[in-house]
């Protein structure tokens, strides 16, 4: 008998791969499943999934996705095939992550730090307990290795079908064999999936298309950035040598030698290459709707000299033939983190895609989706994952080029700060090509570019180590400056949005936890909450006028924010608009600030004539701009923002009247070591993990007025703590964040933020720690590279502690 096919559900998600089936299990397990439908063009998995070599590895330098591995091991090893009975065939086989170079020993030190913090069952090991555990791998350059032993590969066909079981067991409805064609969205605000079988509309979609993606997100007009790529591996004959194995080989990755990975498939061998030159894009259209379980012929010119030192480095296989070769498409967005959360500009259209190692990750990224769609918070912080990091400069053509830089990453060294340069600069500042010839090596921030520090004499590939470099000392003299006399920093980066309108005020008092600034030029320091009580973001209010307020933030948070005022929106009267592309920004600090700005405008500049967190509109250069009384730098200063036309004659005046005072440029690696000397909190602690409680923060939350969120706010039963340490340094290596914390011994938390202060001389972290140990002045422990260095909790800032520079008057 037909089954009727359904005209209505709470949730669409479209693509049966291992990502759409991962989250249609647990929004199972998190109440939804009885209105989950899933749909699925032909058979589950017919996509990228089943063509995966299926590895996972507690090997990972982000606390993020390190939570996400942990899971989806326990869930492989044991617990999904106890749920639903269906098997999974787990490899439990452990791996090993080799090193031939100090760098690449800096990078497993690092990750051993991170694994501590998480729990992982890890080690650096040398070459001797590689070779007892694989007897049969050249390690010849070979100085160590990072053990996971916990690791392993598995099924992914068989992964798939089993959540797809514990999925229909919670209720979800599975329908295989039907194409949606199209996604849009009804004047209800609903979305309507049209489909071979019928009509569907729902409250929430989901795009879980893997490489069809993209161009399903064209159907709703949204732009996706994602390519896909082609990646092989192949597998051998038989190997005589395996015949009797009483064990099955640790899986080996080796970045340097093979860039890729290489293991037992049963009897045989399995070599996996990312070639790291004359990477393969595909369908930089669309791909073809009629590809099913669809394979490229292998393209051996592309990756032989990979192929001939993985026969070099497993001389067993040198003799034997390939017997099957995989050669299939990926997706890879530009940066290479998958696309999960909210896509932009609209309200409940999902993401779940541009995912490149599905089965590594993708169990553990669908609950924390499945998590924020129920409960309006995922319990990991997103923002490396979030859809809406990218904006409208990721063109397709922009996306292919860093798609294929993405790729011949894969296997390099992650180092810290790793500047990415191809397809850039796409959004550079009016100062740009002035602050190159002044030496400024520019990051990419939402498109923006943005100085880090301004070279003397180093070329940009040598800044990247996990150990102090010569770029430490460079920022060191940007500090120096600041502090001593004074700094300009172009900081157009960051957002800047205008919300106008006869209920302006009445949106944001109803979604910030402060007070709004009362009168016209007051600024206040507020964070905007989701229904979770979680913190959406950290943004400064400046009051324009009556009815107009200006918002800054970080320059990630842009479509984040204009999304979040839009979409809490009740029928207000107000207008929003986003100035970040066509508005300019300068940052002064230092004790000499007021000097140089009192040579370039006639405003009164004393603390009466212009007060601490205030703005006002002067005249500077012939040019009307905006100064805000203000500094993340900690000292005296203003931040001036402005049209783009007005930004290069104002930086030129206030260089020339800062000539006699010594003025310096300094860029983000000062801001950042200037705002934790202060204390100052920043994004890597602000994060959707935590509440105002969790963060330190209730200061800035009122507790005479409802907001959103409020209600969560309170509780004082935490789990964690945003503490601020000091750490001793050794001279060597400073941290990178994600750190274990230990009091006692014993693993307490783990660090967000880590810099060296210069001006202290002193390792300065936040970390989220048990509130038993962030009392000010407890003794910890913070493992740097492996090895635990003397902590101690700070109950102050470690530079200027009463805030007496910030307010700093005329003398």
């Amino acid at each position: 008998m037909a089954v009727e096919f359904p005209s209505h559900a709470r949730v669409v998600i479209v693509g049966g791969g291992v990502m759409g089936v991962g989250l249609a299990y647990h929004l199972g397990h998190e109440g939804w499943g009885e209105d989950t439908v899933l749909l699925e063009k032909a058979e589950l998995t017919s996509g990228s999934t089943w063509h995966a070599a299926g590895q996972i590895t507690h090997s990972t330098s982000s606390f993020g996705l390190g939570k996400c591995v942990d899971y989806n091991i326990g869930l492989y090893s044991g617990e999904l095939e106890a749920e639903t009975g269906q098997p999974v065939t787990w490899h439990g086989c452990g791996s090993f992550r080799l090193a031939y170079t100090e760098d690449e020993m800096d990078w497993l030190r690092h990750t051993l730090s991170v694994g501590r913090s998480l729990g992982f069952n890890i080690e650096l090991v040398g070459p001797g307990k590689v070779a007892e555990l694989h007897p049969f791998y050249n390690l010849d350059g070979v100085l160590g290795a990072l053990h996971t032993p916990d690791d392993g590969h598995v099924d992914p066909t068989n992964v798939t079908m089993a959540m797809a079981a514990g999925a229909r067991q919670k209720g979800v409805r599975i329908i295989r064999q039907c194409q949606a064609t199209n996604i849009t969205q009804a004047d209800s605000g609903e979305w309507v999936v049209e489909t071979e079988k019928g009509t569907i509309t729902c409250e929430h979609v989901v795009n879980a298309g893997g490489t069809y993606a993209r161009q399903m997100g064209e159907w709703s007009g949204l732009q996706l950035p994602m390519t896909s790529m082609t990646h092989h591996y192949f597998v051998t004959d038989e190997v005589p040598e395996f015949q009797n194995l009483d064990t099955e080989l640790p899986v080996i990755r080796d970045d340097k030698k093979v860039s890729g990975y290489i293991r037992m498939e049963q009897k045989k061998g399995l070599i996996g290459i990312y070639e790291k030159e004359n990477p393969n894009s595909v369908w930089h259209d669309e791909c073809p709707w009629e590809y099913e379980n669809w394979l490229f012929d292998a393209d051996y010119d592309r990756v032989m000299p990979y192929l001939e030192e993985s026969l070099n480095r497993m001389p067993i296989f040198a003799e034997l033939g390939i017997q099957r070769d995989v050669h299939g498409a990926i997706s890879h967005p530009p940066d290479g983190n998958p696309l999960i959360g909210p896509a932009p500009g609209v309200r409940n259209y999902w993401c779940c895609c541009g995912t490149q190692i599905g089965i590594g990750w993708g169990p553990g990224l669908t609950r924390e989706l499945a998590r924020w769609m129920v409960h309006g918070a995922a319990d990991i912080s997103m923002r490396e994952f979030d859809p809406r990091r990218f904006g409208s400069y990721a063109t397709k053509d922009w996306q292919v080029v860093k798609a294929e830089e993405d790729y011949c990453l894969r296997h390099e060294i992650p180092f810290p700060h790793f500047n990415r340069l191809a397809g850039r600069p796409i959004k550079p500042s009016p100062l740009h090509e002035l602050l190159k010839s002044k030496g400024a090596v520019h990051e990419e921030v939402y498109g923006f570019e943005r100085p880090r520090f301004f070279a003397k004499g180093i070329a940009q590939r040598d800044h990247y180590s996990f150990n102090r470099s010569p770029v430490d000392d460079m920022v060191a003299a940007e500090v120096k400056a600041v502090r001593e006399s004074v700094g300009i920093m172009d900081v157009t980066a960051f957002t800047k949005v205008l919300v106008e309108g006869p209920d302006a005020y009445a949106l944001l008092d109803r979604l910030t936890a402060n007070r709004m600034p009362q009168k016209v030029g007051s600024i206040t320091l507020t964070h905007m909450l989701n229904r979770a009580g979680r913190i959406e973001l950290e943004t400064t209010i400046v009051r324009m006028g009556k009815d107009r307020f200006y918002l800054v933030c970080a320059a990630f948070f842009e479509q984040r924010l204009l999304d979040h005022l839009n979409h809490q929106r009740t029928g207000e009267d107000v207008t929003i608009t986003a100035l970040s592309s066509d508005w300019s920004a300068l940052s002064l600090n230092g004790p000499k600030s007021r000097d140089v700005l009192a040579a370039c405008t006639d405003a009164d500049l004393s603390n009466a004539g212009f007060r601490w967190l205030s703005a006002q509109e002067i005249t500077v250069a012939g040019h009307k701009i905006w100064a805000f009384r203000m500094s993340y730098a900690g000292e005296l200063g203003w931040e001036f923002h402005m049209p783009h036309a007005a930004c290069l004659d104002v930086y030129t005046a206030l260089w020339a009247a800062g000539e006699a005072h010594g003025i310096a440029d300094y860029g983000s690696f000062a801001m950042n070591a200037m705002r934790m000397e202060k204390g100052f909190k920043g994004a890597g602690e602000l994060t959707n993990e935590v509440t105002l409680a969790e963060a330190d923060v209730l200061r800035f939350a009122r507790t005479d007025k409802d907001y959103l969120g409020c209600d969560k706010t309170l509780n004082t039963d935490l789990p964690w703590v945003c503490a601020y340490l000091e750490i001793e340094p050794d001279g060597k290596a400073d941290g990178h964040g994600g750190e274990a914390v230990m009091l006692d011994g014993q693993v307490v938390g783990s660090t967000a933020s880590v810099v060296f202060g210069p001006t202290v001389g002193k390792i300065l972290a936040f970390a989220y720690i048990k509130p038993n140990a962030a009392t000010p002045g407890t003794a910890l422990e913070v493992v740097i590279h492996g090895t635990p260095r003397a902590a101690r909790v700070l109950g102050e800032p470690a530079y200027d502690p009463e805030s007496l520079r910030l307010r700093m008057d005329a003398s």
